[in-house]
Parts: structure tokens; sequence; C-alpha cells
């Protein structure tokens, strides 16, 4: 049974802050389920830390440690049994030719996540985020994304070059919009959504197409809008529902 060194752990306790995680080019997975995941992908393995042998595979990098040491080290206020560092992906250069997320802004943890994981459902391969949107690779988005993370491509730059040089249409969600049950999506296009607080921000209002709407059914409650995870899954759903019809 190994134990973690005081260098090893104030490193993986500084991977908590996306400073750290990009200077050190290293990100922190938890939960075997997720684990497995990110294990059976193309992402690197820098180190793994387990209370008992339970993953069957090889490598130097795996280390056995009491659940103590494990503690120490984790970001769940109930620790899981593993938690693993894998080395973060540098993508090549975003190329757009098929259906894309864009987000504007979205800050929660917990909604990125979800946004990645329904996109994983959706068959979304990629993601374009501004550069205020929260770090993938935070490790409450990690969590949310339950080893999403591993089939979608999550991109950060500047949305207003990367809309402007697209060439596709770009369909935003607002609540002023025409509802999305109504219109015509194009397959190969850009989905803009942004935070439930801010909106889009004026600067890319400009450079949309068309902003659609889903509209309100239950007439007798104070829901005021959707969280920017729901809305996006809604939007795609119907998108991809009607890519069938075509």
């Amino acid at each position: 049974m190994h134990s973690i060194s005081k260098s090893q752990q104030k490193l993986i306790n500084s991977l908590k802050y996306k400073k750290y995680r990009h200077k050190n080019g290293l990100f922190v997975v938890e939960g075997i389920k997720v684990i497995k995941e990110f294990l059976n992908s193309s992402y690197e393995l820098e180190q793994l830390y387990s209370i008992a042998d339970i993953f069957s595979i090889k490598n130097k990098s795996i280390n056995i440690i009491n659940p103590d040491n494990l503690k120490k080290v984790s970001f769940l206020n109930s620790p899981q049994v593993a938690l693993a560092v894998f080395k973060i992906k540098n993508y090549k250069p975003l190329k757009i030719k098929t259906l894309t997320l864009a987000l504007d802004g979205v800050r929660d943890p917990g909604n990125l996540g979800t946004i990645i994981r329904m996109c994983d459902w959706f068959g979304i391969k990629k993601i374009i985020c501004s550069e205020d949107t929260v770090d993938c690779y935070n490790p409450k988005v990690v969590q949310a994304s339950m080893g999403s993370l591993t089939r979608v491509k999550v991109y950060y730059d500047s949305l207003k070059e990367v809309l402007e040089q697209a060439h596709l249409p770009i369909y935003a969600a607002d609540m002023n919009g025409q509802s999305i049950y109504t219109s015509k999506i194009e397959q190969k296009a850009i989905l803009l959504m942004g935070s439930e607080s801010h909106g889009i921000s004026n600067e890319l209002q400009k450079l949309v197409d068309k902003t659609l709407s889903i509209p309100q059914f239950g007439k007798h409650q104070d829901t005021e809008s959707l969280n920017v995870a729901m809305a996006t899954s809604i939007m795609l759903s119907e998108i991809k529902r009607q890519s069938i019809e075509m």
C-alpha cells in the first residue's frame, strides 16, 4: 500500500483551480465509472489512486492507498473509492462542418457538465465556448459530465471570430424568438446558448440569423425561464427530431 506524498497532495489539491490545471496540464477525475470511461479513451493517465485493486490494467501509475489518504485529495464531500489525474488534451484547430453547440458565458459547472452529457446523448461532437465560460476540466464539470467529456470535444475561443468565420446558419435561444416547434432548422448549423442570468452578449446577437424559443405550456406557474442545460437539451432534441423527418 502506498501513501500520497506531500508534494503529490499539494499538486492534486491545486488542480481545483483553473490556473494550476492549465499550468500543469492536468485535471482530476473521481469515481470508478467515470475513471474507467477515461481509461478507455484517448486521454493519457498521469496517476491513479484507489483504496482497492479494482482496475484491471497494468500500469505503474496506479497506487493503492488507504481511505484517509484519499480524503486528503478528494474534491467530493463523500469521496469515492478512487481518484485519477489525467493529462489535458490539446485539440487541433476547430473546424465546424456539422451541428455544433456554442456557449456564451455559461459559468455554472453543473450546467456545463450536464450540457456535455446531453451533447454526447444527441451525437453532438463539438462545443465551442466563450473564454469566460467555466473550464470543462473543473472537477464539478467533469463529475457532472459522467464521462461524456471523453467523447465531446470542448473548445475555448473568441466566439465572435468563430461565428463570423463559420459560414453556417446561427440559431440562438431567446424567449422572444419563434417557437422551435414551428421553425425549420438546418442540420448543418450552430446553436448558440447564453447563460440564464445574462443571456447572449450584444456583439453575438448581431451575428444571429434566427432566434428560437421554447414555448411555455403551463400557464399557472411562477417559472420564468429554464436553466441553460434544460433549454439546451430541449433544443437539441427538437433539432434531432427534425433531422429524422428529412
